[in-house]
């Protein structure tokens, strides 16, 4: 573990803020660097888990049915993944996270982000589209929808874990087309 004391990022209070980070290896993901800023100061707290190793890049689908709403779900902070037919996609951003669930809890997620989002539609039919897509994903977790779930990869430490899944490779294409929530610099 190292710490050690630096500026707070936000308050600029000199020496106010204590930086820790660890790395630890941790089960399908690889080594990971745990890094946690808390300033005494102005109360700041921030906390973040990096993927340290890169793998090769990888797509996993599944056909989501009631037999496999519990396969293990594992999304690094660089995962998209998406459900075309029910025109649901989430991008890696710059607070992208990784998590372990299950294809419901997946689903939760997804539909938790169409509920928030329905609180600041004002068109009746933007609230009806929401609605409908709400029964949709309950259709899905209740086995009477089936749908396809992608996870896409670019550094490889997402899966879905299930004997029905399939697994492949990504094209440069397609690792060309997705977001990776890391900001890099490219020369002209």
């Amino acid at each position: 573990m190292n710490k050690f004391k630096g500026d707070c990022p936000v308050c600029q209070t000199e020496g106010s803020a204590e930086f820790i980070s660890k790395n630890e290896k941790i089960p399908y993901f690889g080594e990971i660097m745990e890094s946690t800023i808390i300033c005494t100061k102005c109360g700041y707290k921030h906390s973040d888990v990096i993927c340290l190793e890169q793998k090769d890049p990888i797509r996993y689908s599944l056909k989501i049915n009631k037999d496999n709403i519990n396969a293990r779900v594992i999304k690094s902070q660089s995962a998209t993944i998406s459900i075309p037919e029910l025109g649901l996609k989430v991008e890696p951003g710059s607070k992208s996270q990784g998590y372990v669930s299950n294809i419901e809890g997946v689903l939760n997620r997804f539909e938790d982000a169409v509920k928030t989002a329905l609180n600041f539609v004002e068109d009746e039919e933007s609230k009806i589209n929401a609605n409908n897509l709400l029964k949709e994903i309950e259709n899905v977790k209740n086995g009477e929808k089936i749908v396809e779930i992608i996870i896409e990869d670019p550094f490889g430490h997402s899966m879905i874990i299930h004997e029905d899944a399939s697994k492949r490779g990504l094209t440069q294409e397609e690792i060309n087309g997705l977001k990776t929530g890391f900001i890099t610099f490219e020369n002209e």
